[in-house]
């Protein structure tokens, strides 16, 4: 006769019987969802949405090739973004292709190709560097920085160039 206490631990040792441990995300895989959060409210419809997404006191660096005879660096502030962003109409969309995760504790960096489409048509795109910071929240979009450039060069830097390459 299997006593209680021996069958308990036989259950506890059957492969098929044993609870199994959840596997937590990686740091990695944290920053990734925070990322997505970002395109996600970029793409919501609720033009409110991605000031929940960023850090208003952050920084964002525009350095714009769209003319190539006359390349600029824009910095705007995330709160003054975030204003105008909500005035908005259009229908966009951003999809990146992450490349770099780097997480370092409470901070994080997000690097790798993006294409922006405004109603449907690729708009331009370049190269998104995200500084991520964690909040009690989530990994928040603290500063940004990204280069534009026109959709004739989207390819050569890595960009999905049709919303058919862009996976989902």
């Amino acid at each position: 006769m299997i006593k209680p206490i021996a069958f308990a631990a036989l259950l506890l040792a059957t492969p098929g019987m044993a609870q199994e441990t959840p596997t937590l995300p990686s740091p990695e895989q944290q920053v990734l969802l925070g990322v997505d959060r970002f395109f996600a409210a970029l793409k919501s419809s609720d033009r409110t949405r991605l000031a929940r997404e960023m850090i208003p006191e952050g920084t964002i660096f525009v350095h714009n090739r769209m003319n190539p005879d006359n390349p600029r660096t824009d910095v705007v502030k995330v709160s003054d973004h975030l204003a105008r962003w909500a005035q908005g109409t259009g229908e966009v969309s951003e999809h990146m292709e992450v490349e770099t995760v780097l997480v370092d504790g409470d901070m994080a960096q997000a690097w790798g190709p993006y294409t922006f489409f405004a109603n449907g048509k690729i708009s331009h795109c370049g190269i998104n560097s995200l500084s991520m910071v964690r909040t009690d929240d989530g990994w928040k979009v603290a500063n940004t920085s990204f280069s534009m450039v026109p959709p004739e060069e989207c390819e050569s830097i890595g960009a999905p160039i049709t919303l058919k390459d862009i996976v989902e």
